[in-house]
């Protein structure tokens, strides 16, 4: 059954670095994103892969998507068990839990945009895209994205900015950088500067 984006989906536009990812994405069924240079915060509902020089005559375009099932936080050398030496073995990634990979209608060709990493887009821009260029969210609509980002980020990674893990702390250390009710920094005195 084919499971391609909704006009409503959240899309992370993705780089397929090599042929070999495409195929770990096809049979294994997840991707890897490195956590040092990938998005900062990762909710999405389908992932789209560009495809770069490394594909030849399929080269700079988006072909496939597959929905985000899941993920998690792994080291790289658990992802890659023939790779132990690597020299970013002990490097974290998000594996990328996915669906079965999708074919779109049509490829999506670069057009002028060749050194693609990570954006998001949304479903419908991906329907209606052609070229990579068309994926990108007018500026008039770009706040409605990042609160959808926003929002599907806290329901799925409880990311939320609002409160703080329960962590041991020196209480001490803690007065030095005590914040008032009304905001402002408190510094152990009352005295108006």
């Amino acid at each position: 059954m084919l499971q391609l984006p909704l006009p409503t989906d959240l899309v992370l536009v993705c780089i397929l670095p090599s042929p070999r990812d495409m195929e770990i994405a096809r049979t294994l069924g997840w991707y890897r994103i490195p956590l040092v240079s990938g998005p900062h915060i990762i909710a999405a509902d389908h992932l789209a892969f560009y495809q770069p020089a490394s594909f030849g005559s399929r080269k700079w375009c988006i072909e496939y998507t597959a929905p985000l099932a899941g993920y998690e936080l792994v080291l790289r050398r658990d992802l890659f068990k023939d790779e132990p030496e690597h020299p970013r073995a002990m490097n974290e990634y998000y594996k990328m839990q996915l669906g079965s990979l999708q074919a779109l209608p049509r490829p999506i060709p670069a057009g002028e945009w060749k050194r693609i990493t990570f954006f998001y887009t949304t479903g419908e821009l991906l329907q209606a895209a052609d070229t990579i260029a068309d994926l990108q969210v007018p500026s008039e609509q770009r706040g409605v994205l990042y609160r959808s980002i926003r929002e599907k980020a806290i329901a799925e990674q409880g990311y939320d900015t609002r409160t703080t893990p329960d962590l041991p702390v020196d209480l001490d250390l803690l007065a030095l950088f005590a914040i008032r009710e009304s905001g402002e920094m408190y510094f152990g005195t009352d005295e108006a500067a």
